[in-house]
């Protein structure tokens, strides 16, 4: 079996796809499938290609085993939708160029967002006799629509017939999430469609490993309290609030808030930091992969919010996924699926309402007077995640899919 994976994001870039494709792709060639991927230049998300790439166009390399082909894209760090599209479709153009030149494969897996891409995954899978799966991590355009990203209505409306065409021309369409698969099958009961889960990747994320180098390395001591948000500093995440706890918490001088990550959000939520002056609040650069064991390590509880919208109500944010790995209790801020799976079932953290800061300083605080509970809903996280979210059965699962299309 040959596959090629056709998505935007791809280690070296951090983030969830980059993270949940890349381990899908070395799980499946430790299965004997023949693996490659067809990516940009990283950029993401400081949106300026990484000092090694720069000046290369057209490349490949090795990561891990995988053969990685890397086409073109324009970059430029705006928040305008002229220069998003630009981004977007610069990709599809470029990517379709290197990959109508690449060998067959018997299946294409485009990743979405950004949607667009699909109209690549789509060409060369025609020209190559080569069957499509459409995976989707984020309802788009819906998404884009509900934050108020994209309002041009002749836009959304091309946006959602390309949906439609898309979906309809995939043999299968995978969700990362039970509310996204729903979401397709209401709308489109004709797409045969198949929960493809994130997952925790346990050949590195050891659960009984112990490491407080990076807590020291920072500064902090054994007897702090360290609260992290590590992920992309978006819109949708809705990262005030954590700033607004902190204010509320900053006479409690041994709990201390972490935001560690670069997005578009960064400079305001510093302007924040700086109005409020709080001590009790700190900034971290984006941190490579194979560094996050360390950090998660360290920590005495992981935040994970996202903005109070329905949309979100079928949301599992990835970044729920490896502190549980390590046994660490979540603040979860995310209504719906996540909260019934982590909260109620795996009863792994304590759920806070969206966009309330008192909800969430009142969180901290209970796990904070409360070690035990914390070290309870760590451990009851744990044994959740190994259960049902371990990426190697999660592709041993899949495989049995592909090999019945």
């Amino acid at each position: 079996m040959k596959i090629l994976f056709l998505t935007q994001y791809y280690p070296p870039e951090t983030g969830a796809p980059q993270n949940r494709i890349h381990s899908l792709a070395c799980y499946l060639k430790l299965k004997g499938v023949a693996v490659e991927v067809l990516t940009a230049l990283p950029n993401y998300p400081k949106m300026e290609i990484f000092p090694e790439y720069k000046g290369k166009a057209n490349m490949h390399e090795d990561i891990d085993g995988v053969k990685v082909y890397r086409a073109g894209i324009y970059v430029k760090k705006s928040k305008s939708v002229i220069a998003r599209l630009l981004n977007y479709f610069s990709f599809v153009f470029s990517s379709m160029w290197m990959g109508l030149r690449l060998q067959r494969y018997d299946f294409i897996i485009c990743e979405s967002p950004p949607l667009f891409l699909g109209i690549s995954a789509y060409m060369i899978s025609r020209f190559k006799r080569s069957k499509l799966i459409f995976n989707v991590s984020d309802l788009w355009p819906e998404s884009a629509e509900k934050l108020k990203i994209i309002s041009n209505k002749a836009l959304l409306g091309l946006a959602y017939r390309l949906e439609s065409f898309l979906y309809k021309r995939s043999v299968i369409v995978t969700g990362q999430t039970q509310g996204i698969i729903a979401s397709i099958c209401s709308r489109f009961p004709k797409v045969k469609t198949y929960w493809l889960p994130n997952g925790v990747d346990f050949r590195m994320f050891t659960p009984a490993a112990t490491d407080k180098a990076w807590r020291l390395s920072k500064g902090f001591s054994d007897n702090d309290f360290i609260l992290l948000y590590a992920g992309v500093l978006g819109h949708a995440q809705g990262l005030e609030i954590i700033l607004h706890a902190a204010e509320k918490l900053n006479a409690y001088t041994n709990i201390k808030f972490v935001i560690m990550g670069d997005g578009p959000e960064k400079d305001t939520l510093w302007k924040i930091k700086e109005e409020k002056k709080l001590t009790n609040l700190f900034f971290e650069p984006n941190t490579p992969r194979h560094l996050m064991p360390s950090v998660i390590s360290s920590i005495d509880a992981a935040i994970i919010p996202l903005k109070k919208l329905d949309i979100f109500l079928g949301a599992i944010p990835s970044k729920i996924f490896e502190p549980l790995a390590y046994g660490k209790p979540i603040l979860l801020g995310v209504d719906g699926e996540a909260k019934d799976l982590f909260i109620d079932k795996a009863k792994g953290g304590i759920f806070f309402e969206p966009e309330n800061a008192d909800a969430l300083a009142n969180a901290v605080i209970e796990i904070y007077n409360n070690k035990e509970l914390a070290q309870t809903l760590g451990n009851n996280g744990l044994q959740f995640v190994k259960k049902n979210f371990d990426r190697e059965k999660i592709t041993h699962d899949f495989l049995n899919v592909l090999n019945a299309i």
